[in-house]
């Protein structure tokens, strides 16, 4: 798939929503239905990648998870990383092994078990 400049401006409607939502913009409250945009623009984008690796015969489980793995766990990383040095500073102890236990969750995709 080329690259598509609309897809890009919804992202950025979608990610601006969330953002002002989470800023307490009032007359904005748009923080849901941003977030419900940017799962369908996934969803499209994801979508149409796997239709075509299937019709060209090139899809494999190991290398659509490797793909999802190689572009989303550096950020995850990253966003862990600076979260731990922030709630070091900032969270009693027990806090700090509240937070230890989300980044466990989040890390092995299990996040929907731990905050259920």
């Amino acid at each position: 798939m080329k690259y598509r400049q609309d897809i890009d401006g919804l992202r950025a409607i979608a990610v601006m929503a969330v953002v002002l939502f989470h800023f307490g913009v009032s007359t904005l409250s748009g923080g849901y239905a941003g977030v419900d945009v940017f799962f369908v623009i996934s969803g499209f984008l994801i979508s149409s990648i796997l239709m075509k690796d299937v019709e060209t015969k090139q899809f494999t489980f190991l290398q659509f998870y490797e793909k999802r793995v190689r572009r989303l766990f550096p950020a995850l990383f990253a966003t862990i990383i600076v979260s731990t040095l922030v709630a070091y500073f900032l969270f009693m102890p027990e806090e700090f092994r509240e937070f230890g236990q989300s980044v466990v969750g989040a890390t092995t995709y299990l996040s929907n078990v731990f905050f259920g």
